[in-house]
């Protein structure tokens, strides 16, 4: 019979990743799909980080719909140079 090593009782001793795990709260979404627009660079720049990265769906809270035009929208002003 194989002895159990001290690996085998910290795994057996851990709780679930999905215990630890606390819900974040969704950001309430109060803008219209006209509003996403490559012009309007002010609301853009609230779902792109300071290194220019877009924000995932999993922190903005957007529907799969807003997120992509979203993403249209910030490489379309990142084209005509409104944003970096």
């Amino acid at each position: 019979m194989p002895r159990k090593t001290n690996k085998d009782k910290e795994k057996g001793n851990r709780r679930s990743t999905m215990e630890s795990r606390t819900p974040r709260p969704k950001p309430k979404i109060d803008f219209t799909v006209d509003a996403l627009d490559y012009k309007n660079v002010t609301l853009l720049r609230q779902f792109v980080t300071d290194a220019g990265r877009i924000l995932p769906r999993k922190y903005t809270g957007l529907p799969a719909h807003y997120q992509r035009a979203l993403n249209r929208s910030v490489k379309r002003a990142r084209q005509m140079l409104l944003m970096k």
